[in-house]
């Protein structure tokens, strides 16, 4: 345990340990269990940290309340520990100031506490996610996927685990034929010199469009053989349609590759559905061979009734596969190219059954790594006025929305200081405040809800900068840069900690102090919202502080540094945040 990231949980537990040991000498208790039972008091009247006894009832044969008062007589209070009481079952504890700026905000200073290795989990992994289809027009309900999955990612990776980030676009498919085929027929334009991937999947809602149209139609079955044989041509590797296809294929790659550059998010390995494809099929027939999977009405699959998971097609009647094909070889490449552990799948929660399936014939094809094949689900986003969808063409394209957020945070905020000739801004400084503000604001949006909850996209809500937004974050950031700047910021000499008594200065130490234990908790639940709400509260706490406690205008130049020092850490913390959660952070806005 001498090696645990939270120094003061540490140093906590040993008292309890210490105290237990001497209360109850036949109780025995781990150090750790201790260490994951800590945490912050309800409020700090109540104590700034809690221990609760009730995992102890049972073995001391007592009740919570009476073993947190009998701990309360065995511990030996050290002079870091300010007080220790009870509150019921809890042992709750005081630390001083100067606690928190040795153990904490020095560290924070130093930057040291930024690199220590936070989880446990040594399993290689593998985060799959952004699974956008080609020829169709990215828009913002992906990004719902792609923040996730980076923020996931990111948080991993700052923990220690060795994490391997992966994206599989959908390129092959009914929605492809589709395209090509209104491309072929029907198109009268012609491909525009820029934003060719934009312009083809406007071209695959036409398509759709068009089709319905003509559903009931003399047109119907001659649109079905032409659709099919273009689906042929793809799967064979030959003819007009698919050299077509590697065309325009290359077109919907360049707006991926500019919408991931946009969000700073980077794959280590791209793997496509048309590299999967004909594959996975052998993969079905050769175990289709050994008896594995069985025929049911001219289609082949496996029957798992009995895990109430239905009866799942793998090859259907005329050939073809369906995305559990694809997925078990997928899955299998994975294992064997990689050597990955644990697999973690960002994919909506539409998806829920067909990961169940999966998983369960990974599992019944002697795959060990399927114990540890997680499909991490959201819900969709949606627009003020209702679910958006790419076929009918109800959609906001993500590249002209990025341009939109661009412009209004120009208008709104940034081109006041192009008007000001003494505010140091230039044309290029503007510009690029306006893209890192606007991709805190889609990020930050994109996570802070819970997985399981719809997000409605608000672009005015969402640009704000005194709700629970991005830009409030990041502003909060910038005004500590420009402060530290203002006032000359130079940590060199140790800071009086004990100077800082206020109440809105001991709930800042306290705060800064969890940062890395929240982020511990986001990596074990695979959850991002605990991380964004403690930004948020962090950003109020400093807005409080700087408001009730004066810097500049200190009662002494020795309490005015250990602020400033306070502030600075605070800094530092909601910057790591921020870029844990692929958010930027603005030094001026």
């Amino acid at each position: 345990m001498n090696d645990y990231h939270n120094k003061i949980y540490l140093e906590l537990s040993e008292l309890i340990l210490g105290a237990v040991k001497s209360a109850y000498p036949d109780v025995e208790l781990k150090q750790e269990d201790i260490v994951s039972a800590l945490g912050p008091a309800p409020n700090l009247k109540m104590g700034h940290f809690a221990f609760p006894c009730f995992p102890l009832a049972k073995v001391a044969k007592m009740g919570p309340p009476q073993i947190s008062a009998k701990l309360l007589e065995a511990i030996e209070k050290p002079e870091w520990v300010q007080e220790v009481i009870t509150q019921g079952p809890y042992l709750n504890f005081f630390l001083t100031t100067q606690a928190y700026g040795e153990k904490v905000v020095s560290s924070i200073i130093k930057g040291d506490f930024f690199t220590q290795k936070i989880s446990s989990d040594t399993r290689k992994t593998m985060i799959e996610y952004s699974q956008p289809n080609t020829h169709k027009e990215l828009h913002v309900g992906h990004m719902r996927n792609l923040c996730l999955g980076n923020a996931i990612v990111r948080m991993s990776q700052y923990a220690g685990v060795e994490v391997i980030p992966s994206t599989y676009p959908g390129d092959v498919g009914t929605h492809v034929a589709k395209c090509l085929w209104y491309f072929k027929y029907h198109n009268k334009e012609q491909p525009p010199a820029e934003n060719k991937g934009a312009w083809l999947g406007r071209l695959y809602s036409n398509a759709n469009n068009l089709l319905e149209d003509q559903k009931g139609t003399d047109k119907e079955e001659e649109n079905r053989k032409v659709l099919t044989a273009i689906l042929k041509e793809l799967e064979e590797k030959s003819g007009e349609y698919y050299e077509l296809w590697k065309e325009t294929r290359e077109w919907s790659i360049a707006l991926m590759k500019e919408a991931y550059a946009w969000a700073d998010v980077e794959f280590d390995r791209w793997f496509w559905e048309s590299e999967v494809d004909s594959p996975s099929l052998e993969l079905a027939k050769e175990y289709h061979k050994k008896g594995f999977f069985k025929e049911d009405d001219g289609a082949i699959g496996i029957d798992l009734s009995e895990y109430k998971l239905g009866f799942c097609i793998l090859i259907k009647r005329d050939g073809t596969g369906l995305y559990a094909t694809k997925d078990l070889l997928l899955a299998k490449k994975k294992f064997e190219e990689f050597k990955i552990k644990k697999n973690i799948y960002v994919v909506d929660n539409r998806q829920a059954h067909h990961f169940k399936q999966v998983f369960k014939i990974l599992e019944l094809m002697g795959f060990e790594e399927s114990k540890d094949c997680f499909h991490l689900q959201y819900d969709v986003v949606e627009l003020p006025d209702g679910a958006m969808s790419s076929r009918s063409g109800n959609i906001i394209p993500l590249m002209d929305l990025i341009s939109q957020m661009e412009e209004t945070i120009k208008k709104n905020y940034l081109n006041r200081y192009l008007e000001d000739a003494d505010s140091g801004w230039t044309q290029e400084e503007v510009d690029k405040t306006a893209t890192m503000v606007a991709n805190g604001a889609i990020k930050y949006g994109m996570i802070r809800v819970d997985n399981n909850r719809k997000i409605v996209f608000d672009m005015d809500e969402w640009l704000k900068l005194d709700g629970e937004t991005g830009p409030y974050l990041q502003y909060v950031h910038a005004r500590i840069c420009s402060l530290s700047e203002k006032l000359n910021y130079n940590k060199s000499d140790e800071s009086d900690w004990s100077l800082l008594k206020a109440s809105q200065e001991v709930a800042l130490l306290q705060k800064l102090s969890l940062f890395n234990s929240v982020v511990e908790g986001g990596v074990e639940q695979l959850k991002t919202i605990h991380l964004c709400a403690y930004l948020y509260e962090l950003g109020k706490l400093f807005n409080s502080f700087y408001a009730e406690c004066p810097i500049g205008k200190a009662d002494s130049k020795e309490l005015g540094k250990v602020r400033l020092d306070l502030a600075v850490a605070t800094g530092k913390v909601m910057n790591k945040g921020l870029d844990i959660l692929g958010i930027p952070a603005p030094t001026k806005m």
